[in-house]
């Protein structure tokens, strides 16, 4: 379930299989990487909005989806997302989750009103949870996939490991993979922390094309 997958850093992800490239928040990704077929972005922020490296990986005619403060800033073949819709765009199905936080120190980084989502992708009869930047909101409880990405880095701006661990408990998939760490916030050590305290749900630590920072 994992072997089409590459993690470059933060939450930046690209899926491969026999019909698309699909890259999700996409940062740090080489020159001469494949061009994308769909690119998806959770929300503004810096580390997971990269115009220029969107431009980059675009090619004719590049799907992109975003939410609608994001999708405003983009050129092309956009749609605009909320939380809770259920869409195919470029053959890609998936569902917009919402991401925002709830913990009240963390209440200014991810507003719920920004409606900034998380997706469920289904690639391969598989269904890949990508969080966004979230804590563990009551509407995750719901959320069915075979494979989550969950982010573990902690404050100021999202789950650390033990929330994640929770939430990944909740959800019970078949692998659960840590991203969000090791680079602007958490440590590299956290996707160990991770793993321990998610048992008995599987988890899998992948290995970022860029090296860790922290």
């Amino acid at each position: 379930m994992l072997d089409r997958i590459t993690w470059f850093r933060q939450s930046a992800l690209r899926w491969q299989d026999d019909e698309r490239t699909v890259y999700i928040d996409p940062w740090g990704t080489p020159e001469g990487a494949p061009p994308a077929d769909v690119i998806l972005i959770t929300h503004a922020h810096a580390d997971h909005f990269q115009p220029g490296e969107i431009e980059r990986l675009s090619k004719d005619p590049t799907k992109l989806v975003a939410p609608h403060d994001v999708a405003q800033e983009l050129r092309g073949d956009v749609t605009a997302v909320r939380p809770g819709e259920s869409r195919e765009v470029g053959g890609l199905r998936f569902t917009t989750v919402p991401a925002y936080n709830v913990v009240e120190h963390r209440l200014e980084a991810h507003p719920k009103e920004n409606q900034w989502v998380g997706y469920v992708i289904e690639l391969d009869g598989t269904a890949y949870y990508h969080a966004g930047d979230t804590d563990h909101a009551p509407e995750l409880d719901a959320v069915k996939a075979d494979v989550t990405f969950l982010p573990i880095g902690g404050d100021p701006y999202t789950m650390a490991p033990d929330e994640a661990a929770d939430l990944a408990k909740v959800i019970q998939p078949q692998i659960a993979v840590p991203m969000h760490y090791g680079f602007v916030v958490g440590s590299r050590t956290d996707g160990d922390r991770f793993r321990d305290l998610a048992s008995p749900v599987r988890v899998e630590l992948l290995t970022p094309e860029n090296p860790f920072e922290r």
